[in-house]
């Protein structure tokens, strides 16, 4: 293997990726999608098949449904549903004294469960995603063999078994040093030339450690295990979250899936092999059931580090995902957070790469990310405290079980969990501005969502108003490379005049009258056209521990919603745009698509 050229692409490439995980392999598909030469490297000779992330949350979603890949992520969401339901005959046939009747979910805080009947549907931030609301019960594993088949689909050059040692950085690049490993030809290495490069390697980064990112935070104080197993005794366990004397273990929802949490420190080693012995000794003393572990299928460690470096950019050299941050997987938002930042980067990498991006668009890279990932560590440090086996935690435990309880509590953690109030700080005024677009249906039948599969942005026109239309299509003249325009009606939003999406989904301009219809209670399901359909509300872990919220009918309050929607629709007055709102639009433009010189990403 000649590690010194990019295949088919002469000596250089635009952007090395480190590590070939589930971001960066969306990292490297952005940047693929808007013609950047891509190469990644990837340690190990083979994809890693243990367990991790049970499911993906509603932003996740939202990235593969505007890159046309849903329909995909629905099937592997049906048979994962399939495995639980078997999971739930044996649990029966089994004569288990933990099974009850199966409430409806909506995720889950520290182990304490939301129920969504508690859940106010009503809330229109739950309501946005369309069919990406639907579908979360995705397993880490098989998110990561889709990306892989879109990567090479794509034409990204993936190397495995080929590990990144070492790089010098200068102002127009870097040369990075390679290693071939797993029985690779070239066993003393190489060097590889790129523009950027990306470390998307995992918590213990290389690039991380070698470019010298700070990475503050908190120690851990737990070890954390995870595995699918065959055992005998299961019976005698509960199922789902169980929080005992010596800490907290689940049983499924998957056959012979377990997860213990013991709060007795970090492991002594994070790599040493983890052992049948290791497994049951755990699960025997967290849940005080007499299991006998047979079999180990798959198995993982893992602690509640909390760190995050304070930027995710150093001249030529970022970081995205577990690289960038690291905290424990409680409420799955590692998988999630992860795709998000490649999403936000990659377009923006991809501008600057074709040399089309406005100033310091890439600089807003950790702007925009730096705090969601902050938020997450904050949300995984407090479950870890309401954890932990001690008077004082198993008493807040109870407050907090108690708020949780109510129509309000559960509704702030459903959204939390589910990622729906994420929001960037954008100029602009309008509700949506900073949000993730809603999926509006347009009146030709298509959404809004199957317009951004090229990774381009998006002017959505939607107003009556010829010459207000006209002004605003002008705006976007000189853009066509990186701007899709369109015109269309959308019935369900007659407040809203046009929006200006980005590549990642997010609006960056929307205008129209408003028509109090965000967060006015009468159309929750006008934000996307659904009349009847309550959005699924679910998050990685959260996900896979309550499958059974995939399957539950939940729209009979949106129903009798529908006459409002209706009648809000019939009666709202058709929106314009201001002379200050089409001005504010040319700005938006110019802000992230940068000048309209003609120039194609």
């Amino acid at each position: 293997m000649d590690l010194n050229h990019t295949r088919g692409t002469g000596s250089r490439t635009d952007v090395l990726i480190a590590g070939a995980g589930p971001v960066g392999l969306m990292l490297a598909c952005e940047l693929a999608l808007r013609s950047v030469r891509v190469t990644v490297l990837e340690r190990l000779a083979e994809r890693d098949e243990t367990i991790k992330a049970g499911g993906i949350n509603t932003p996740c979603a939202e990235a593969f449904y505007r890159r046309g890949l849903l329909p995909v992520l629905a099937d592997v969401q049906k048979e994962a549903m399939g495995r639980f339901h078997s999971y739930m005959r044996q649990r029966t046939a089994a004569g288990a004294s933990a099974v009850r009747p199966a409430p409806k979910f909506a995720g889950h805080f520290a182990g304490i469960m939301l129920h969504r009947d508690a859940l106010d549907e009503s809330d229109p931030d739950l309501h946005r995603a369309g069919p990406a609301g639907e579908v979360g019960f995705v397993p880490q594993q098989a998110l990561e063999r889709l990306l892989a088949e879109r990567a090479a689909e794509l034409g990204v050059d993936v190397r495995r078994g080929v590990e990144l040692t070492g790089f010098d950085t200068a102002a127009d690049g870097v040369t990075a040093h390679v290693r071939a490993v797993a029985g690779a030809d070239d066993a003393d290495g190489g060097t590889l030339r790129a523009g950027w490069l990306v470390g998307c390697d995992g918590g213990r980064s290389t690039v991380r450690r070698i470019a010298g990112f700070p990475f503050p935070g908190t120690e851990p104080e737990i070890t954390g295990r995870q595995a699918l197993v065959e055992m005998t005794g299961t019976e005698q366990l509960g199922m789902g979250w169980n929080e005992t004397e010596h800490g907290i273990y689940t049983h499924g929802p998957l056959p012979g899936r377990i997860l213990t949490v013991e709060f007795d420190g970090p492991p002594t080693d994070r790599d040493a092999p983890i052992t049948l012995d290791e497994l049951q000794t755990s699960l025997r003393k967290v849940s005080g059931a007499d299991v006998t572990v047979t079999e180990v299928h798959t198995a993982t460690r893992f602690t509640d580090n909390a760190r995050q470096v304070p930027e995710y950019r150093r001249g030529r050299v970022l970081l995205a995902g577990d690289a960038a941050h690291v905290h424990s997987p409680f409420g799955g938002q590692g998988l999630n957070l992860g795709i998000g930042d490649a999403m936000n980067l990659g377009w923006k990498l991809a501008a600057t790469i074709h040399g089309h991006a406005p100033e310091g668009l890439l600089d807003t890279y950790t702007a925009e990310r730096h705090p969601i990932g902050a938020w997450v560590l904050e949300w995984t440090r407090a479950q870890i405290a309401l954890m932990r086996p001690q008077p004082h935690a198993r008493a807040l435990r109870k407050v907090v079980t108690e708020l949780s309880g109510t129509v309000t509590g559960t509704t702030y953690f459903a959204k939390k969990i589910s990622g729906v109030w994420q929001r960037y700080d954008l100029p602009g005024n309008h509700p949506l501005t900073g949000r993730s677009a809603p999926d509006l249906e347009l009146a030709d039948g298509t959404r809004l969502g199957g317009h951004l599969h090229d990774g381009r942005g998006l002017l959505l026109v939607l107003t009556d108003d010829p010459e207000t239309a006209g002004r605003a299509t002008e705006h976007a003249a000189g853009y066509e490379g990186r701007v899709r325009v369109m015109t269309g009606r959308c019935p369900s939003r007659p407040d809203l005049a046009g929006l200006l999406v980005r590549p990642d989904g997010f609006t960056a301009w929307a205008a129209g009258t408003d028509a109090g219809l965000d967060g006015a209670g009468v159309a929750p399901t006008a934000w996307n056209g659904q009349a009847g359909e309550a959005a699924t509300v679910r998050s990685g872990e959260a996900a896979a521990d309550t499958a059974r919220s995939a399957e539950a009918a939940c729209g009979d309050a949106a129903r009798a919603r529908t006459g409002a929607v209706a009648t809000a629709t019939r009666t709202a007055a058709a929106a314009t745009c201001t002379e200050d709102e089409l001005t504010a639009l040319g700005e938006a433009l110019r802000r992230w698509f940068g000048a309209p010189d003609g120039s194609a990403g």
